[in-house]
């Protein structure tokens, strides 16, 4: 089994290209975002120190920790913010860990996928056997983020200054996917890799 990760900025289409990569090869996905909020539940390894840091505040009426309190208390608090990741990152690393041990024992898939913006800067070029880059112009994933997500172009500025630039994320890569074009273009690539593969 192949570990591989997958990274990009945001808006570059990892989803819709991991949505393909998952019909056409024997492959699990990990999204580290999704673990992420797994790990945050109750009675999972992050639930009680974070609302121990952030108190009983953060909860929604269901107990469970609440996203959008969560993200207000955090983003205007550089120190908390940190502390938070701090919490959550290595949980993060340890589970994504479990995983890939876990599907090299049953040993039934010929590639298990990791998903994550900060593949590169967690040190995940260690892990896996090659990263995958998803490539996609500035325009293009302006346009993507405004209609999917209704951001401004302020906000769009904002995000792309907090992540690796281009140039970094090639530097790291094994393999680099343009999404800037249409789908068929996409699925081209993939299939020509996995063919390699």
């Amino acid at each position: 089994m192949k570990v591989i990760g997958v990274t990009g900025g945001v808006g570059a289409g990892k989803s819709t290209v991991l949505n393909y990569i998952e019909t056409v090869c024997r492959c699990r996905i990990v999204f580290s975002d999704n673990v992420a909020n797994d790990i945050k539940l109750k009675g999972m390894p992050c639930y009680e120190p974070i609302v121990e840091l952030l108190s009983k505040d953060v909860l929604g009426e269901d107990g469970e920790i609440d996203k959008t309190k969560m993200a207000k208390m955090i983003f205007s608090d550089k120190n908390l913010l940190e502390k938070v990741n701090d919490i959550l990152h290595p949980a993060v690393n340890r589970f994504i860990h479990e995983q890939i041990e876990l599907e090299r024992n049953r040993n039934e898939l010929d590639y298990l996928f990791i998903e994550a913006a900060l593949l590169i800067e967690n040190g995940y070029g260690k892990i896996v056997d090659e990263m995958w880059y998803i490539y996609a112009d500035e325009d293009v994933r302006r346009q993507r983020l405004k209609a999917s997500r209704g951001y401004t172009d302020e906000k769009i500025s904002d995000i792309f200054k907090g992540q690796l630039s281009d140039e970094k994320f090639r530097e790291h890569a094994d393999f680099v996917i343009d999404n800037s074009g249409d789908e068929e273009s996409m699925h081209h690539q993939i299939d020509l890799k996995l063919g390699e593969i």
